[in-house]
């Protein structure tokens, strides 16, 4: 067996080239379909930023061994392939658009068979590449987050204007609430200074009644003590003295000398 054509390696390195910096591939079979309709194919994968390439399985399959691509089975018959690859101005395409494409295109165009294929060097099934063009495409997944994020920043910009004007609330709040508590606090005070001032009195004035009382029961008791004093006195003086023994034994004998 001879060398390949240089024809058939500059396809194979184009294959190659494809497979590796395309995001996603889709294979299809495209038996059926006339010039017009492959044209208007080509054409919805062209706005869709996709690339729609007929090849010699032999080819892809050479290609794909020496990538290490698992897509054997999905050459059987004739095979064109969708690459992603750039819209008309210049953005990006994605799997998404080109995945809407194909299956828009074979709902009205029955001889467009979709087999499989590739996203990121995983295998798609139909069913997977079905499901993937039912997702909203990039532009308008970015519109989504977009004015999701622009929602949580007008709410955040209310909130920074709102914050000035609450604190501004919230501190009158807080002083007039200090306020009060301040002067209740100085009620409070004021009271207990008033009933301490009153208890002192009330204090003062029943040690001073103590006081007093203590000084009339001592006045009382003295009184008493000097009056039983004068009349136990008195008592004594009216008591006449006795003579002393020795005079009325000499006056006795006295008596009976006279007599003898």
């Amino acid at each position: 067996m001879g060398d390949p054509r240089p024809e058939k390696i500059a396809i194979v390195a184009e294959v190659q080239e494809k497979f590796s910096n395309s995001e996603a591939i889709i294979l299809t079979e495209y038996r059926g379909l006339d010039v017009t309709d492959m044209a208007v194919l080509r054409e919805a994968m062209k706005q869709a930023g996709g690339e729609y390439k007929v090849y010699k399985n032999t080819l892809v399959r050479v290609a794909a061994k020496e990538l290490n691509l698992e897509i054997e089975e999905l050459l059987v018959g004739p095979t064109a392939i969708a690459f992603t690859g750039t819209r008309p101005d210049g953005s990006a395409g994605d799997p998404v658009s080109i995945a809407k494409a194909l299956t828009t295109f074979a709902k009205t165009n029955e001889d467009l068979i979709i087999k499989g294929g590739m996203l990121e060097g995983a295998l798609l099934s139909t069913e997977e590449i079905t499901a993937l063009s039912k997702i909203a495409p990039r532009e308008e997944l970015l519109a989504r987050l977009a004015g999701g994020m622009a929602a949580p920043l007008r709410e955040f910009a209310s909130l920074l204007n709102a914050v000035p004007q609450n604190f501004a609330y919230a501190l009158s709040a807080l002083i007039e609430a200090g306020g009060s508590q301040q002067e209740s606090a100085e009620t409070s005070q004021s009271e207990s200074k008033d009933l301490s001032e009153d208890e002192t009195e009330e204090t003062t004035d029943s040690i001073e009644a103590e006081a007093e009382a203590e000084a009339e029961a001592e006045a009382e008791a003295e009184a008493e003590v000097e009056a039983e004093t004068e009349a136990q006195t008195e008592s004594e003086e009216e008591v006449p003295e006795e003579e002393p023994l020795e005079n009325n034994k000499v006056d006795g004998e006295a008596n009976e000398n006279e007599e003898s």
